[in-house]
């Protein structure tokens, strides 16, 4: 990793609506712009969900067939479109 590189794991884009829920601001759907093995990205377009870097959230992949497992997550990043999030396990 060189520069301002610090990502360990390959980004594929992918998009997919995710339910996202916090203990303060409640549940927000978004899309998600990429994943990868570390955690993904979702896409915010002026919403009121503001959460702090460092926060916990879940999240649950919404639309599949049957219910999707619901992930812990850390918020690790934040850019004007949306936000980073890690598995909680990584």
């Amino acid at each position: 990793m060189t520069g301002e590189e610090r990502r360990q794991h390959e980004r594929t884009a992918m998009k997919a609506r995710v339910r996202v829920v916090h203990r303060l601001f409640g549940e927000f759907d978004f899309s998600t712009g990429d994943i990868s093995d570390g955690g993904l990205f979702i896409v915010m377009e002026n919403d009121h969900f503001r959460p702090e870097l460092g926060d916990r959230v879940t999240v649950q992949v919404q639309g599949l067939p049957v219910p999707a497992p619901v992930l812990d997550m850390k918020v690790v990043r934040r850019t004007d479109d949306g936000l980073g999030l890690q598995f909680e396990n990584c």
